[in-house]
């Protein structure tokens, strides 16, 4: 059932700037850059360096939600849409997976015959080393934990915030922009990113959950793993 509870709307511009630092400068500077240059070194693979990054992220953005967003303010995580949804919005679902595979597919040759974009390193050593250890990681990481976590920050706290002061609309863009630029440098996905990120947040808008952009999101990642393996 949708709705927007009066607990989260004491969220300030405290909130917001402390959990926007930490998507755009801490966590692009100390995980991504310091810690995945040590883990790569101890690794000396980027497919485990980077899932490893990728699961420690995961931790610090959903740490970073709950001491900053909703522990101080004593909230409960159905505030940030962990919770069910009608039965018949599986439909939704469906629909939503098939019109973002159809036009992911169609933007991903368009940047293709423009040659636009930047090697994915995990793609690369993942393509390397086939296995099926080595796929179940990718996997895992992509479809698992990947579209837990990104769900939680970017849709359950970000859109909601910005929904609450600005309107859905504005709610849905802004955020999906800023989805969009923490995927720089792969920029033959960001339309991609942009345009899933609209789809997830119009997701949550109807269902008032989370839940279903999570599933949206694995399917299409999933999909992207187990193509890029054949």
């Amino acid at each position: 059932m949708k709705k927007d509870s009066t607990a989260s709307s004491k969220w300030t511009y405290k909130e917001f700037t402390l959990l926007l630092l930490l998507t755009l400068v801490f966590v692009p500077f100390f995980v991504e850059y310091l810690l995945h240059s040590f883990l790569l070194h101890i690794f000396k693979d980027r497919l485990y360096s980077g899932t490893a990054t990728g699961f420690l992220m995961a931790i610090v953005f959903t740490l970073g939600v709950y001491f900053i967003a909703l522990k101080p303010h004593h909230l409960k995580w159905f505030e940030i849409g962990l919770c069910r949804f009608t039965k018949s919005y599986w439909k939704s679902i469906i629909y939503w997976v098939f019109i973002l595979i159809v036009t992911n597919c169609m933007i991903l040759m368009l940047m293709y015959l423009f040659h636009i974009g930047v090697e994915n390193t995990k793609t690369e050593s993942l393509q390397r080393n086939i296995t099926w250890f080595t796929f179940s990681i990718a996997f895992i990481s992509a479809a698992i934990i990947s579209p837990i976590y990104e769900e939680i920050f970017y849709r359950g706290f970000l859109y909601k915030w910005m929904k609450l002061r600005w309107g859905v609309r504005s709610g849905i863009l802004f955020s999906s922009l800023i989805f969009t630029i923490v995927h720089i440098p792969t920029y033959n996905t960001l339309p991609v990113n942009f345009i899933s990120g609209l789809v997830f947040a119009w997701t949550y808008e109807k269902s008032g959950s989370i839940i279903p952009a999570m599933i949206i999101h694995s399917v299409l990642n999933g999909i992207a793993v187990i193509l890029t393996v054949l």
